[in-house]
């Protein structure tokens, strides 16, 4: 980067920041700094080989470091409570903490952030929200501690806001009452300038006396530069930051406006040449203030639930009178005993109670150590238990919102990008500078005809026209959607699903907990008589596995489930297994428990078997009737209609017939396959250029789920769900898929529908302000209605055309 200047040799810029280097200046490098913060900050990124941090903005993309923050500053994040309150996880060496960097503002702060390993080796990985401003850092806690990682972050610029959960409150009333003091100004100062300006509007064409006319001119400049200093700066602010990212945002023609309307009712003023438009000024910034309100109050109005606070589908078996109890997530309350199975996730921050914790944490903080617990150690939030089932006691109430941001980790983001949004960002890319030369060309065209017409018209056409109502369609219809699909059952993990559900093409089934009942009513097993304590140890070892049929044998089984379990394995695809009351105890597949020759009989088509070996001899097998969900022959009839539909399963081809009569000749069976086989199967077809919907129960098929352009895990009321899906569809409601997948089409119908509108509302608004007929007060109006029209249009359209096919609203 070359060295900036400013036009006058005397005023050099700040090679980090931008601004002038005053008497204070410090060199580096033959570069010039305005203080030694940015030249501090330029040394550290030279010594880590990242210059070329200033070569993705061309112009300073630096923050101003006059002052550095000071050691003492953050004294006060040594202290661990505090700390506690602040860290998302914490496992002893690896935390994670989010933090709200205001002042993160382009792409080289993005690219700057997302480096910070680069700075320090306990960094582990740090990634950037940049809508939220947010940056979430793993990091080795017995490294570098939360004091330092904070300074370092600090040094390079971007101060951090710090704040637990009462200080983010106070910070959103703060910014709603900055509003409405911005709103109060601006109507003060509209009112009055119209009372000043009476006189002009009765005069009817006669002379107003100069003194009364400069007098009140000037108060009417007195009364609006708070407007124009105060009410309006946001939208100043909004625009400058998007020119400093070489992006013409919406807020660019809005200033443009305001500019001009300003400056040239000052000229007419100054110069004693008419009396300026002031009052319209003023009317302008405060109806746009006033529609920023209104848009706000409706969006929440409007907004679907995107933390799933009511809707998520998730359960805990809490412990009542020793009995496991299945309760909603969100009835779990501190204090509450519950417990978490083998492959279940950690639902709250809990304290281990009972046995023998091995945490994989690789959801969170994105490593796959596992890590070990003993009976008292404190248990974040996320972990999910490898091995035999624990018990915790839960330390808070259950945060949806955690559970949310652990669903829509980037560690769980697909390769396929929501098409609709992207058309969308392309388009909203070129409206502003095609609004530019729209007024620019129209206002040289009434300049010749009527100078002050002309500065309406520019200014009209800049703030009629608006692409808001264009980007926001999109997502209002596709939350309201997710919204009605979360209400009947299906839970999607955030509205892009709803999107890619609406070009899926092709279905893959899995068979076992998904087309058939995961805990029949009765088993039947063939082989040698087993004692009532041997029942005693297999209902112990099953209680430990998520896995449908081992559910099954723990749900039919009588008695108590005592036995002291050691060892516990589970292997997917294969069976589960551990020392019970001193003896190993084999459950699964005939290779895992090793079944003899001679028990190789033909399975009959509607039971499945599930093999059992105690002490490595073998004693016989479980037969688990097929039953598949009732209505599934006119669920897949309904779904050949559109789709190609394929199954996988791990059993054996003893049902195939069956499965064959219910899903029709057309249709491709695969048995026998593992995780693997799956997940491979799933590549084929989208080298095919199928795109694929995967629906499993997220055990045996997550890496297939996770491989899918989307994936649908069918929920047994059970928290072993599988962060790489996009949906959980609850069991019962497993019947209304077809109806489900037809809404998404809908849904996109009404966005196609709501994009007309705003193009017709851009197209109808535009020919009136171009034609001089649309003043900038009205177009004010009209700019915050069309995008209020279009929201609730694509919202109220979404739940209608719920109600027309029977899912509500």
């Amino acid at each position: 980067m070359s060295e900036r200047l400013t036009g006058r040799a005397e005023k050099v810029l700040c090679y980090h920041c931008g601004d002038i280097c005053g008497s204070g200046g410090v060199t580096a490098d033959e570069k010039h700094f305005c203080c030694t913060g940015c030249r501090t900050v330029y040394e550290i990124l030279r010594d880590n080989e990242l210059t070329d941090y200033y070569q993705l903005e061309e112009d300073t993309p630096g923050i101003s470091l006059k002052r550095i923050a000071r050691s003492e500053e953050y004294r006060y994040l040594d202290n661990p409570d505090l700390a506690e309150q602040l860290l998302d996880f914490s496992d002893g060496e690896l935390s994670q903490i989010t933090l709200k960097i205001p002042g993160m503002h382009c792409a080289s702060c993005i690219w700057l952030l997302e480096r910070l390993d680069r700075f320090n080796a306990a960094i582990i990985r740090s990634m950037v929200h940049f809508p939220r401003k947010e940056v979430t850092i793993t990091y080795r806690q017995g490294a570098i501690t939360l004091r330092e990682l904070v300074l370092l972050i600090a040094a390079l610029g971007y101060q951090p806001l710090l704040e637990v959960a009462e200080g983010r409150d106070r910070t959103w009333r703060r910014e709603n009452r900055r509003l409405y003091y911005q709103i109060g100004i601006a109507g003060f100062a509209f009112g009055n300038i119209m009372l000043y300006s009476f006189p002009e509007y009765v005069a009817a064409g006669e002379a107003i006396d100069p003194l009364f006319r400069t007098i009140f001119g000037y108060l009417s400049v007195f009364l609006s530069l708070p407007v124009l200093l105060y009410s309006s700066i946001d939208y100043f602010r909004s625009a400058w930051n998007g020119l400093r990212q070489r992006m013409l945002n919406i807020d660019v023609p809005i200033t443009l406006g305001i500019v001009m309307l300003y400056s040239r009712s000052l000229w007419e003023i100054i110069t004693a040449s008419g009396a300026g438009y002031l009052d319209s000024f003023s009317g302008l910034v405060f109806f746009l203030l006033i529609g920023k309100l209104f848009q706000k109050k409706t969006y929440q109005s409007l907004a679907f639930d995107r933390d799933y606070r009511s809707y998520f589908p998730l359960s805990a078996a809490k412990l009542e009178d020793g009995r496991e109890v299945s309760v909603p997530l969100a009835e779990l309350q501190p204090g509450d005993r519950f417990v978490v199975r083998n492959r279940e996730l950690v639902p709250v921050d809990s304290l281990l109670i009972e046995g023998e914790g091995c945490l994989d944490y690789s959801f969170v903080t994105g490593e796959s150590d596992l890590g070990s617990r003993e009976e008292g150690d404190l248990i974040y939030a996320g972990g999910r238990q490898i091995g035999a089932a624990i018990q915790l006691e839960a330390l808070k109430e259950v945060s949806q919102s955690q559970l949310t941001r652990l669903w829509n980790n980037d560690i769980f983001t697909k390769p396929f990008p929501a098409r609709l949004t992207r058309t969308v960002n392309e388009v909203s890319k070129y409206f502003t500078a095609i609004i530019l030369a729209i007024a620019l060309a129209a206002s040289a065209y009434w300049l010749r005809i009527d100078a002050a017409k002309a500065v309406h018209v520019f200014t009209a056409v800049l703030i009629v026209a608006c692409p808001c109502a264009l980007a926001l369609s999109s997502p209002f219809a596709l939350g309201t959607a997710q919204r009605i699909l979360g209400r009947n059952r299906l839970f999607l993990k955030n509205a892009e699903t709803v999107e890619t559900l609406a070009r899926i093409d092709t279905i893959v089934f899995d068979k076992t907990g998904t087309l058939t009942y995961s805990i029949p009513r009765t088993i039947n097993f063939s082989g040698e008589i087993l004692s009532a304590d041997e029942l005693r140890m297999i209902k112990s070892l099953t209680r430990h596995s998520t896995h449908p049929l081992s559910r099954s044998i723990h749900a039919v089984l009588d008695g108590p489930a005592d036995s002291l379990v050691h060892g516990y394995e589970e292997v997917s695809g294969k069976g589960i297994r551990a020392t019970v009351d001193g003896k190993l105890v084999t459950i699964g597949s005939r290779e895992w428990v090793a079944a003899p020759p001679d028990d190789d009989q033909p399975d009959t088509h509607d039971h499945s078997r599930v093999y059992l070996a105690i002490d490595r001899s073998y004693r016989g097998a479980f037969l688990i009737p097929n039953k598949y969900r009732p209505g599934l022959k006119t669920l897949l009839t309904m779904l050949k209609k559109r789709y190609l539909l394929h199954v996988l399963s791990g059993d054996t081809e003893r049902d195939s017939t069956e499965l064959r009569g219910i899903f029709g000749s057309e249709a491709e069976l695969l048995f026998r396959q593992t995780p693997e086989d799956k997940l491979r199967y799933i590549h084929t077809l989208q080298d095919q250029g199928r795109h694929v919907l995967m629906v499993g129960d997220g055990l045996n098929d997550a890496g297939a789920l996770k491989a899918s352009e989307a994936g649908i895990s069918v929920s047994e009321d059970i928290n072993a769900f599988s962060p790489a899906c996009d949906g959980i569809l609850t069991a019962d409601s497993f019947g209304d898929l077809p109806r489900m997948l037809r809404f998404t089409h809908t849904s996109m119908a009404v966005i196609l529908a709501s994009f007309g509108i705003s193009f017709v509302y851009n197209l109808v608004g535009l020919s009136f302000a171009v034609a001089g007929l649309l003043t900038p007060l009205v177009a004010a109006i009209l700019m915050p209605a069309s995008s209020i029209t279009v929201v609730a249009f694509a919202t109220l359209a979404t739940k209608f055309r719920a109600r027309m096919i029977g899912m509500g609203a």
